[in-house]
């Protein structure tokens, strides 16, 4: 199998696996979501305020944001879990050690 031609851009020279579609993406495709008419003014106003080109532009990002805040989420719920799981014996091990805190200071 004989590799792709470099492609040249205005950031340079790419190599073969560095095109701006993924593979299996074709580059000549329209996307088209019909959108009832509330949705569809409201991603003409975040394409305004975003200053995106297209509205594929806006899904896009409001996907990307969509995804972190969900993996944000479940990290969060991944610490309490363990944070729950880890109080009591921090606990125990803090009142055995309580005695330790006041350890070589002078009473006065």
């Amino acid at each position: 199998m004989a590799l792709a031609a470099p492609v040249r851009c205005s950031g340079g020279l790419l190599g073969p696996d560095r095109r701006r579609y993924y593979p299996g993406m074709k580059s000549n495709t329209k996307s088209s979501i019909t959108l009832p008419a509330a949705e569809l003014k409201l991603v003409l106003a975040l394409q305004k305020k975003l200053k995106a080109k297209t509205k594929v532009e806006v899904v896009r990002r409001g996907l990307r944001l969509l995804q972190e805040s969900t993996d944000r989420e479940s990290l969060r719920e991944s610490f309490r879990r363990a944070s729950l799981s880890t109080r009591a014996s921090l606990e125990s091990e803090l009142e055995e050690l309580d005695h330790l805190a006041s350890e070589g200071l002078d009473e006065e």
